[in-house]
């Protein structure tokens, strides 16, 4: 009887509506929370979290578990070999950029220019 519902569903003019305007690869469709808006979702998610907390039985982090927690995911992210070369490649372009920029200053700066950069530390100064 289930599978006679369910082939009943599939057939529905509803149904196949939905299914073509969010259906998946496969020819399923979205329903119940999943078809909702997002702002209805969290709505409705909030209700929730509201009714946990006044129930006591809602889970809050304290600071241990949190950097427990923290650490956890980090390493599992350092296991990822090509992720944490692409942060360093990224960090060590990012030093190389800056140090330029350092460099361009202070050569204009002992060229006798008094750039904006002077203008600046002169005024904060005094």
């Amino acid at each position: 009887m289930a599978s006679n519902q369910g082939n009943e569903q599939g057939k529905g003019a509803g149904s196949s509506q939905k299914t073509s305007e969010s259906g998946s690869a496969k020819g399923t469709s979205k329903r119940g929370f999943a078809a909702m808006n997002e702002e209805q979702q969290r709505e409705i998610a909030s209700k929730g979290g509201q009714a946990a907390h006044q129930k006591g039985t809602a889970h809050e982090f304290d600071s241990e578990e949190a950097r427990r927690a923290g650490q956890k995911g980090g390493e599992a992210v350092s296991r990822n070999r090509e992720h944490m070369a692409e942060i360093g490649r990224k960090g060590g372009e990012s030093r190389q950029s800056a140090q330029r920029a350092n460099e361009s200053r202070s050569t204009a700066a002992r060229s006798g220019g008094t750039g904006r950069q002077g203008g600046k530390d002169e005024d904060d100064n005094g």
